[in-house]
């Protein structure tokens, strides 16, 4: 026993996934969720899911936008170098 909670340990499986397989599961889980014909707990525990394949996807587009930034911002001070 680990000592997490399954919410937990759902959250860590999350964030151990790349961008685009995040993304894929949660258009998935959406899928699922529109189609209906599942229990309240199964509808919940898909919600839930797709709340941390969310945050996931948000955290990855951030990180790669602050690299983004940073390269341009390099960049940038790169070509002020240059013109003196």
């Amino acid at each position: 026993m680990t000592g997490k909670t399954e919410t937990e340990q759902t959250a860590a499986t999350a964030e151990a996934l790349g961008y685009e397989q995040a993304r894929d599961e949660l258009i998935e889980v959406v899928r699922q969720l529109e189609a209906g014909g599942t229990t309240l707990e199964e509808s919940l525990a898909l919600w839930e899911r797709g709340e941390e394949l969310a945050k996931v996807c948000r955290r990855r587009l951030e990180g790669a936008r602050a690299r983004l930034d940073a390269a341009l911002a390099e960049e940038g001070g790169a070509e002020d170098d240059g013109e003196d």
